[in-house]
């Protein structure tokens, strides 16, 4: 398992779980549910945020927050 983000661009993989609590519910409103698959889509300039596919929609996340999600890739 790899953090959401060490995952490069053009890159899959399917949502393990959480680092922490406090960010959990937030992630899951936006469609981050654990068995749920990623793709990277962008990655700022400057490395954040970047942009990620999920659950057929693009989501821009810090790399905070995508620290957070531990993901397997694939």
């Amino acid at each position: 398992m790899i953090r959401l983000s060490e995952l490069g661009i053009g890159k899959k993989a399917r949502i393990h779980s959480f680092e922490k609590d406090e960010i959990f519910i937030k992630l899951m409103e936006m469609g981050c549910v654990p068995g749920e698959t990623v793709k990277v889509e962008q990655i700022a300039p400057l490395g954040d945020p970047i942009s990620v596919c999920v659950a057929g929609y693009s989501l821009s996340l810090r790399i905070s927050e995508a620290r957070e999600i531990l993901v397997e890739e694939f």
